[in-house]
């Protein structure tokens, strides 16, 4: 099996007071293997409303790869011509997936879950995350 050049890739989407927790995690679950843990943390809004996070980081290769799998239905070949903005100097990846899409089991880019995932570089420098990502990106296409 091939590597995958990410050390984890983490996936967290907010459930603000007048959505249904069930659907929020569904729509997160899109993009995670069979019965992988979904983390949930509770917050107060601004004015008292409730604001429930929910995450899961997925580090196991073959997990990455089941959510890179996931990913390669939205066009990855936009994506790896956006590589240059979308890592940072930390070498991290940054991407928003449509969280009602995902609620239908379908993958788009847009609001509502946000995507964060630690691109492996040696050197740990962005010039080399960009790379690696593209190629990993480009594999998938």
């Amino acid at each position: 099996m091939a590597s995958v050049p990410f050390h984890y890739i983490d996936l967290r989407a907010f459930c603000y007071a007048t959505e249904d927790e069930l659907r929020v995690e569904r729509a997160l679950r899109t993009f995670l293997p069979e019965g992988f843990e979904v983390e949930r943390v509770e917050n107060e809004g601004f004015h008292g409303d409730r604001i429930l996070v929910l995450s899961a980081r997925v580090e196991n290769a073959d997990a990455v790869r089941h959510v890179l799998d996931v990913l390669a239905d939205i066009d990855l070949d936009d994506i790896a011509a956006e590589l240059d903005e979308r890592i940072d100097d930390n070498c991290s990846l940054f991407l928003r997936l449509d969280k009602q899409a995902a609620f239908k089991e379908q993958v788009k880019r847009g609001e509502g879950i946000e995507l964060r995932a630690k691109v492996e570089a040696y050197p740990a420098k962005k010039e080399q995350a960009v790379e690696n990502a593209t190629d990993a990106l480009e594999a998938r296409s």
